[in-house]
């Protein structure tokens, strides 16, 4: 009997260890921090920050305070790693300024260049395609064109072009702008000539008219300078 009473015990402590697994809390509880990734469990988050009707968990005050001082970097980014919305093959897509303009699958409003949206609305599995290529277009035209900014209006603030002599000044300039304005503003460019094939001109053929001739004559200043007058 006083081996079994003991062997009984062994089976008595086998799961007294159990109540201490799990009592951390599970994958399905936990969010990501929007500034470095870490996961966060909102029970136990201290720091967070309500932006955009959302709720966001932070691991430190660091990136408590990087989140708070520019939120629209961060929450673009969560945007971006969520999968594009995609719409099931046949559905008929309209302009909401144009609803006359109907056709299947996505394109622009010939009429006023406008993006085409589908006619009957299905759940949003993540954003659209297009706003993720306009986000990643503005914010690469914002970081080259701020340099543009600070070289152009220096020389009227600080001097700061005559550090560099204004026609090195000139060739910066080009080299930065030549992007923002061919590459983040192409989808202006693309409207505005299917305005003028379908010979409906709209806002897309003024803005592309307006950058396109300035950044033409920049340009021509850069690369001939000399027929200009002094």
């Amino acid at each position: 009997m006083t081996e079994h009473d003991a062997h009984a015990g062994h089976h008595h402590h086998a799961p007294v260890d159990h109540p201490h697994i799990g009592t951390g809390s599970s994958p399905a509880e936990t969010v990501k921090d929007p500034v470095c990734g870490m996961e966060v469990n909102p029970a136990t988050a201290g720091l967070r920050s309500e932006y955009g009707g959302k709720t966001y968990f932070f691991c430190s005050a660091k990136c408590h305070d990087t989140f708070e001082a520019a939120p629209t970097a961060y929450v673009a980014t969560e945007a971006r790693s969520r999968p594009a919305r995609e719409q099931p093959k046949g559905v008929i897509y309209t302009c909401p300024m144009h609803p006359q303009i109907r056709q299947v699958g996505p394109g622009n409003c010939p009429i006023c260049g406008m993006t085409l949206e589908p006619e009957v609305t299905t759940g949003e599995t993540g954003p659209s395609a297009e706003l993720l290529d306009m986000t990643r277009r503005f914010w690469v035209g914002l970081v080259l064109a701020v340099p543009v900014l600070a070289l152009e209006m220096g020389g009227h603030l600080t001097n700061l072009h005559m550090l560099l002599g204004a026609q090195a000044s000139n060739w910066i300039q080009f080299l930065l702008a030549t992007p923002v304005v061919l590459w983040a503003g192409w989808p202006f460019f693309t409207r505005a000539w299917q305005s003028l094939v379908t010979r409906r001109l709209n806002m897309f053929t003024l803005i592309a008219m307006g950058t396109g001739v300035a950044w033409a004559y920049s340009v021509v200043a850069t690369f001939a300078p000399q027929i200009f007058p002094p």
